[in-house]
């Protein structure tokens, strides 16, 4: 990375996280930290993974944090700003986010108003419109196999032809980084209130096959960088000919 692309990329963090001020001092500070810190943010810029004028939906949106960096991507490209070693920038994409935790809706409300349609529901029950795009970031280890298997089949109908899911699960293969991920995601859930279960996790080659299953053609890469997990980030295409199948 140049210092010019450090430089832009601390410059889109910190537009992104601004708007989150009107949301409270803890919301603002923890959209700087996960923005700047968590390497799937960048990395979906950095590759293009959203497109310019998509329509976006994620899943388990928390409180916006991948719509508002949207939002700054747009203003940054429309200002001339915009590294030329990077993808072409996500101009105009709009983000439809799902979200259960009341609190995180409240905050992606007050940062984001009209730029994103922000929905308080459970993913399980929710609806999903039409996408480009269909994200889901760290989520699906808090439902059941069966209900990620239903989650996923429901992603990929609400996909368009040529459609793209980008999904970042752990790899339960990897014993230390998914035993550390677990472990944060138990704090989490008692810290939500959503009781002692474990969370679930399939194999990144399970996580594979499910996908090709369901018609996508598949690329994946690690994306735990700088943190102790074991995740991996799964980019499935979905052919057009696949797309109306049954």
């Amino acid at each position: 990375m140049t210092r010019v692309d450090t430089a832009a990329w601390l410059s889109l963090v910190a537009a992104a996280s601004a708007p989150y001020a009107r949301s409270g001092r803890f919301a603002r500070h923890f959209a700087r930290g996960k923005l700047r810190w968590d390497p799937v943010f960048r990395h979906l810029i950095d590759r293009g993974l959203i497109a310019p004028r998509a329509r976006v939906l994620d899943i388990g949106c928390g409180q916006g944090l991948l719509a508002s960096l949207l939002v700054a991507a747009g203003t940054a490209s429309r200002r001339g700003v915009w590294p030329s070693s990077w993808a072409n920038a996500p101009v105009d994409a709009h983000v439809t986010g799902i979200e259960l935790m009341p609190h995180d809706v409240a905050r992606a409300r007050g940062a984001l108003g009209p730029a994103a349609d922000i929905v308080c529901a459970d993913m399980r029950l929710s609806a999903f419109p039409r996408a480009d795009t269909v994200v889901m970031l760290d989520v699906l280890h808090y439902v059941s196999l069966r209900e990620q298997d239903e989650l996923l089949g429901r992603a990929r109908n609400a996909l368009v032809d040529g459609g793209r899911l980008v999904l970042r699960v752990g790899d339960s293969a990897s014993r230390f980084g998914f035993a550390a991920s677990q472990w944060v995601d138990r704090v989490v859930m008692l810290m939500r209130g959503r009781g002692r279960r474990a969370p679930t996790g399939r194999s990144r080659a399970e996580w594979h096959a499910c996908l090709v299953a369901l018609g996508f053609e598949v690329a994946s890469e690690s994306m735990h960088r700088g943190t102790p997990f074991a995740n991996v980030l799964f980019v499935g295409t979905l052919p057009p000919s696949a797309a109306r199948a049954p």
